[in-house]
């Protein structure tokens, strides 16, 4: 069993919450001495580590090289234990594992809570009330069950433990270029990001840029929308936006924790805030969707497009202000006739992220 998701999220609390009284073996890739005793493996030596213990719990496995290799062994030949592993970086753990593990695996994602959970936990009203707090600090367990110590403990957050993967990778050898980019991604949050840009901001050249981009994407730091491209005259083909998972992080980055009432990109705070608790919405009711944004070479736009099964098309547009007159694109409606439409606004907020 393999749980994915970004440091701080919840993982390890989750695996010991399903566990409960059960006796386990819990073993921890941050540990050196861990790393080294179950980089290099046999069956033999696997059987000693684990000894009586029927379910071995290993923690942030993408630090121990071979993991994969490491659990095939114990899958395959040390039948009866259960292995249960958590990963914060797909780059390092789902590389590792899916070869291996082929068709020997379950794989679960964890992002930070929810809104439906949150909803399920003190009721509608309760974080409906919050959704201001929540669009500043975030959703990450220890943000909002430490009310007080939000700016602190994101700080912190941001500052290293959810880039720690990150900077033991060879391949990220300039810190500082990671904080430049996060920093103009941060900025650039809701609008389409160009990589030749990134790369003039940032001092680097644009393969860097990308490399960066795609390894933050894998640490669930950021992840990308492209461009719905279905060869309609005047689409844009190659555009792409990017997004923040918590928007506590994407303001820690900015060092900007200002209330929604006085800051200048509330617009784009709020449509990178619902479309973050739609993908876990999705993900979370097993819902198998694609997701885009639309633009035109006349800057016609769309903020979110789903295509789901047999391709079925959502357009959505998000607005945070209640008298902001909404008209989706002809040149769409005519091109996708098939497609519904909504205006997602914080006073019907309910029908999209709880369905």
């Amino acid at each position: 069993m393999l749980i994915f998701g970004p440091r701080q999220s919840g993982k390890s609390t989750l695996v010991e919450a399903l566990l409960g009284n059960k006796e386990y073996l819990h073993l921890n890739g941050d540990n050196a001495y861990v790393r080294e005793s179950l980089s290099s493996t046999d069956a033999i030596k696997l059987k000693t580590i684990i000894g009586k213990y029927k379910i071995l719990f290993i923690d942030e496995a993408q630090r121990i090289a071979n993991v994969g290799l490491t659990l095939k062994l114990i899958t395959d030949q040390i039948k009866d234990v259960q292995a249960i592993a958590t990963g914060s970086s797909a780059f390092e753990l789902s590389s590792q594992v899916n070869e291996p593990l082929t068709g020997r695996k379950y794989e679960f994602m964890l992002y930070p809570l929810s809104f439906g959970e949150m909803v399920d936990y003190h009721g509608f009203l309760n974080e409906k009330r919050l959704i201001e707090h929540r669009m500043i600090y975030g959703y990450y367990p220890e943000i909002v069950t430490k009310p007080g110590e939000e700016k602190e403990l994101l700080r912190l957050l941001a500052n290293s433990y959810l880039y720690k993967d990150l900077l033991t990778l060879e391949q990220v050898k300039k810190p500082v270029l990671l904080e430049k980019l996060l920093k103009a991604l941060a900025l650039q949050t809701g609008s389409e990001v160009s990589y030749h840009e990134l790369a003039q901001i940032t001092g680097a050249n644009k393969q860097t840029v990308e490399k960066y981009i795609d390894l933050l994407e894998k640490a669930y730091v950021i992840f990308v929308l492209p461009a719905l491209n279905k060869n309609v005259r005047n689409e844009i083909k190659k555009g792409k936006k990017i997004y923040f998972y918590d928007c506590g992080i994407r303001n820690a980055i900015i060092d900007n924790f200002q209330p929604v009432s006085s800051r200048t990109d509330v617009g784009a705070l709020w449509e990178n805030y619902v479309i973050s608790e739609r993908m876990k919405f999705l993900r979370y009711h097993g819902l198998d969707a694609k997701l885009y944004f639309w633009r035109t070479t006349q800057q016609q736009e769309i903020d979110l497009i789903e295509e789901h099964q047999a391709g079925l098309l959502k357009a959505f547009e998000f607005k945070w202000g209640k008298n902001e007159k909404v008209r989706f694109p002809q040149t769409f409606t005519e091109n996708y006739r098939s497609a519904s439409t909504a205006i997602i606004s914080p006073d019907n907020i309910e029908e999209f992220l709880l369905g």
